[in-house]
């Protein structure tokens, strides 16, 4: 295992500049995912990586080592780096075993050690018994399964992910995605992840890269991130955020704030960070959808409201709803076992801590 550092990576086709000044660690043993939109650059830095991507300009470190330096890279076949990809990439000619031999074979260790080893290997992903079948006999979680045997059976220094379970179905992703980690925890490798889906970054790592446009916008363990995001795009892309135009009233100096919302409504919360950040005039004001909880007709105090339900949709558990606040629309998701009817007017309170205001506008 090895610690990977990424220091002012840039990836450029031509005159079109697809990363820019890419700069990150992953510590040995830790699992990072880089999470954005299709077209951030995510999966163009994690093949820059893997060697199969050149770089145009930065340093690619994996330990002591230099994988790609202002543009001049080690070939992919001597980083010591293994890719699972979005595809499986399993070779219906072979058989399991075969598959998993593979890069045993490549590195020409001798037919005791490869019959160890990827015996070793089906066993760790829960294939022992599979490894006469072939790619066709096999299921997309299987095959998922054959291809992560295949990339850990040579002890990489660094494992890599591309969207590995996007072609799964809901059910078996939800499930591979515990396993997945599990696996990774077993192993202690180092693995860099990337993916489009905030739920399976937020349940599967240790920390989560949030990229726009080919750059970072901000980086930090799942909390971190949901707890305080620095800027609208992360507010929304972490979970499902309300995010409301809104002027501050006044300031304290613990960080919290009063704010108002369009419609004359003042709500109470506090700022993401505790910088020389904006402290006057318009901000931006995030509201969680599971923030917002029902209450009694006469509850009082800070942030407590009526609410007017515009809309309304069951989803097993809860209900999401639209209130109406004021001058402002707002999702909120309620317990579905006393639902609200549509046009109804109705309490909220929204606790001042989960009310994050952001300072970019």
């Amino acid at each position: 295992m090895a610690k990977l550092r990424v220091e002012d990576l840039i990836v450029a086709y031509g005159a079109v500049i697809a990363v820019s000044d890419i700069s990150f660690t992953v510590e040995d043993g830790e699992f990072v995912s880089l999470l954005g939109p299709s077209g951030c650059g995510k999966t163009t830095t994690l093949r820059c990586i893997a060697g199969l991507e050149g770089s145009s300009g930065g340093t690619i470190r994996l330990g002591d080592a230099i994988m790609a330096a202002d543009g001049s890279d080690v070939p992919p076949d001597k980083r010591g780096i293994n890719m699972v990809f979005q595809s499986y990439a399993v070779w219906p000619h072979m058989s399991v075993f075969e598959n998993v031999a593979y890069g045993l074979r490549i590195r020409r260790e001798s037919a005791a050690d490869v019959e160890r080893k990827v015996k070793e290997a089906l066993k760790l992903v829960g294939l022992d018994g599979f490894a006469g079948r072939y790619g066709t006999e096999l299921s997309g979680g299987q095959q998922q399964r054959v291809a992560l045997a295949r990339a850990v059976v040579t002890s990489p220094r660094l494992l890599l992910f591309d969207e590995p379970l996007s072609n799964l179905d809901a059910g078996l992703r939800d499930r591979m995605r515990f396993e997945l980690v599990e696996l990774q925890r077993r192993l202690g490798q180092t693995s860099l992840y990337v993916t489009h889906d905030q739920s399976e970054a937020m349940l599967m790592s240790d920390r989560i890269i949030l990229m726009k446009d080919g750059r970072i916008v901000q980086s930090g363990t799942p909390r971190d991130l949901y707890e305080r995001p620095m800027s609208r795009f992360a507010a929304e892309f972490i979970g499902n955020a309300n995010i409301v135009d809104a002027t501050v009233i006044r300031t304290s100096g613990d960080g919290s704030a009063l704010v108002g919302l369009p419609g004359n409504v003042a709500i109470e919360g506090h700022f993401c960070r505790t910088d020389g950040s904006r402290r006057s005039g318009p901000v931006l004001a995030c509201i969680r959808a599971e923030s917002i909880s029902r209450v009694s007709g006469d509850e009082a105090g800070s942030n407590c409201f009526d609410a007017r339900v515009d809309s309304l949709g069951f989803l097993g558990p809860l209900v999401t709803c639209t209130l109406r606040l004021g001058e402002v629309t707002l999702r909120a998701e309620l317990p579905a076992r006393k639902p609200p009817s549509i046009g109804e007017t109705i309490r909220v309170r929204i606790e001042p801590d989960d009310v994050i205001i952001i300072s970019e506008h």
